[in-house]
This record gives structure tokens, sequence and C-alpha cells, in this order.
């Protein structure tokens, strides 16, 4: 059964800002063809913009278009595909932007995010069934964003991208949990594995930044600095467990090692830049660990001294979505968050945005004003 359903589409990348000027995501009512065996009819009720969304928008991040664009969202399920059992119709879920196939060697090792049947199908723009279900007016198939294309008004997904969402979690807090929260505070507790008294720097601040700080003063680092350009985003980092802010500049790495007395022992870089990982890498203190959780242009690399690395044996650790194993992990954080511990509203900015405000609040992410600008795609 076929459905129209209002959603956001970007048709070609570009970098010609303001974004709310040259328009790069026009707001369709597109054709959505319901669940097929192993799917799932998802309405969404909040929907984040994060920076991954704006590097598919100005290129940065390729991807196949056109394409119904958003990928960290919560909503309510409300049709079942054939053979679905894993969630109900009237379950509150959130998305996690990495399916996993649940039987490779991967999948069973404990490590979905390495799927190979989920990377295949997150790259080609497509649902792990095969299906791309959404279509324009003219008939023209719309690619699906990492298995989710959360910025419309209803969406189709595999079960395996979804996880229930309990009562004590409102749905608009809940959204940011399959991104920001997942990845942030993965790099800290699955890849970095941050231990009591350990010392830590976010370099980052964006909404993978704010909730690797959270993570690391919840798992009781000391001291926990944090680094950005954007001085209020200190401010930010400060009021949710950072002991110490430091302004990114020339003298950034020195003022951390004197924090530190030589430098922290995890570095983590949640920029996305090289500048960020150049820094988080010379802050890091012999043996230390450096965890790159931040997704720049495949182009962008970084020199790093060879006999520095031996000598001083640093570890260089990636970090995609969190290491995490979101059917396991993403209940471990909920639970934080309904006792307080874990203050993931802090991340939000701006609630209740409208698709048709969308193109605006691109421009106030790329700005830097926002961390978590938190959509609305039903409101008018």
């Amino acid at each position: 059964m076929s459905i129209t359903t209002r959603a956001a589409v970007l048709r070609h990348s570009t970098t010609d800002q303001p974004f709310a000027s040259s328009a790069p995501l026009s707001i369709e009512v597109v054709t959505l063809e319901g669940p097929g065996p192993g799917e799932v009819l998802v309405r969404i009720v909040a929907a984040g913009l994060c920076h991954s969304d704006l590097s598919v928008v100005n290129g940065d991040r390729p991807r196949p278009l056109p394409m119904v664009l958003g990928h960290e969202a919560a909503g309510v399920v409300e049709e079942l595909g054939p053979g679905v059992s894993d969630v109900g119709v009237g379950d509150r879920v959130v998305c996690s932007y990495v399916p996993s196939c649940g039987h490779c060697a991967d999948c069973a090792g404990g490590q979905p995010v390495r799927c190979a049947q989920a990377q295949a199908a997150n790259r080609e723009a497509r649902l792990v069934t095969g299906r791309r279900p959404f279509s324009d007016a003219s008939g023209t198939e719309l690619h699906h964003h990492l298995g989710v294309s959360a910025f419309s008004e209803l969406t189709v997904v595999s079960p395996l991208s979804l996880v229930r969402v309990p009562d004590e979690v409102p749905l608009e807090t809940a959204a940011v949990f399959g991104c920001a929260v997942l990845t942030g505070a993965g790099a800290v507790l699955n890849t970095a594995v941050v231990r009591p008294g350990e010392a830590v720097a976010v370099v980052g601040l964006g909404g993978v930044g704010i909730s690797a700080v959270m993570a690391a003063a919840l798992a009781g680092a000391h001291p926990v600095i944090a680094v950005d350009t954007v001085e209020s985003k200190l401010a930010s980092a400060k009021d949710v467990g950072a002991t110490h802010g430091v302004l990114a500049g020339d003298d950034a790495v020195e003022q951390i090692r004197d924090l530190t007395h030589g430098g922290v022992t995890v570095g983590i870089e949640a920029a996305g830049h090289p500048a960020a990982l150049s820094t988080a890498y010379a802050a890091t203190r012999v043996g230390g660990r450096v965890v790159v959780a931040g997704l720049p242009h495949p182009r962008h690399q970084v020199g790093v001294s060879i006999a520095s690395l031996v000598a001083e044996e640093k570890s260089i650790l990636g970090c995609y979505m969190g290491s995490s194993v979101p059917r396991r992990d993403l209940p471990r954080l909920f639970d934080l968050y309904a006792a307080g511990l874990l203050r993931a509203d802090a991340l939000v900015t701006s609630r209740s945005v409208p698709l048709d405000d969308l193109n605006l609040a691109l421009d106030r992410l790329q700005s830097g004003d926002e961390v978590r600008q938190i959509l609305d795609p039903q409101a008018h």
C-alpha cells in the first residue's frame, strides 16, 4: 500500500550559503510504499539535526542523490510488515543508523557496527531488505539515508534499526540517543574504556563531544577537559561535567599539558576535523589513547610522526557509532538518563523545529550556535 508524506529531499549537494537562501532541502509531498517483509512503518516524532546531515548537504560525506535526509530520530511504530516480531504497533522507538544482520562474524562477535551487510546497505542508500520505498511526485526513486530517512512525517525502516524507548524518556530527548549520545558516550565507555582517575580531553563540543564529556565525568575521569573554538560551548561542557574548558588555538595543547602535568590519558576527537585530531594527539601523554570519533571529508588525512607513535607508545583508535551494540547500550543509557545521571537534555538547544525551517536550521548548525536542534516533522 502506498501512502503520502511530507519529507525533506536533497537533490544536489551545495556549499552555497546561507542555506536559508540556497534552499538545498526541498520540502515535498512524496510517496512511501508501506512496509514489506522485514520492515516497519514509523511515525517520526522527533529528529535531531546532526553534522552528519550537514556533511551530506555540503558534500563532505558524498551520498547517492536524490535522498530523503535524516538519521537521528525517535518515533512510534505504526505498522508491521510480514514476519516482524521484534517490535509491535504503538511501541515508542529510537532509530539506530547502523542496522545489523545479527549473524555475521562481526555481529556474533559483539561488533555490529562493522556488519558488512549493513554497511553495504548504507553505502548504497537503501534498506537492508534491498528496497528504497520513497519516490517523488514524478515517480523517481529517492535514496534512503542510513536506513532511517528521518526528515519525514513517516518512514520505513528495518526493525534491526529500532530499540524500544522506556516511558520515562521523552521522545524528543530519545532522538539524540540514536547518534550523539550513543557515539559520544560509546567513545568513552566502549572504545577508550576510560577508568576512574584517568585524565580525558574532548576536542569538539557538538552533540558527540558533549555526550563524551558527560560519559567521561560519569566514568570518574579527572580532570575532564573540554576544547572548542566557540567559548560558549565551554560553559555548556562545564555544566555537564567538564572540570576545565580550553579555547582551541595555538596554545591549547600547552594549556592541556600544564593542567595534566604532561598530557591526558585519553584524547577524544569529536569534531571531524584534522586540526582537532592533531590537538587530541599532541595533548595525549606517553602511553595514552587517542579516540577518533568525528567523520571528516574522506580526502582529509593527518600526519603522525611514526617515531613518536613508536617511542611514545600511543594508541590511535577508530570509533564508529561509539563502538556500540545499540540493543545492549541504549537501554543502559536510557536507565542512566532516567536516574538523572546522564543529562542528555543538555544537548538539545532548540525543539519543535518544523520541516519548513530546516534550511535555516542548517545555517544555525553551521554557525556553531546550536548543539542539537530537534525537528518535529508533524509540525506545520
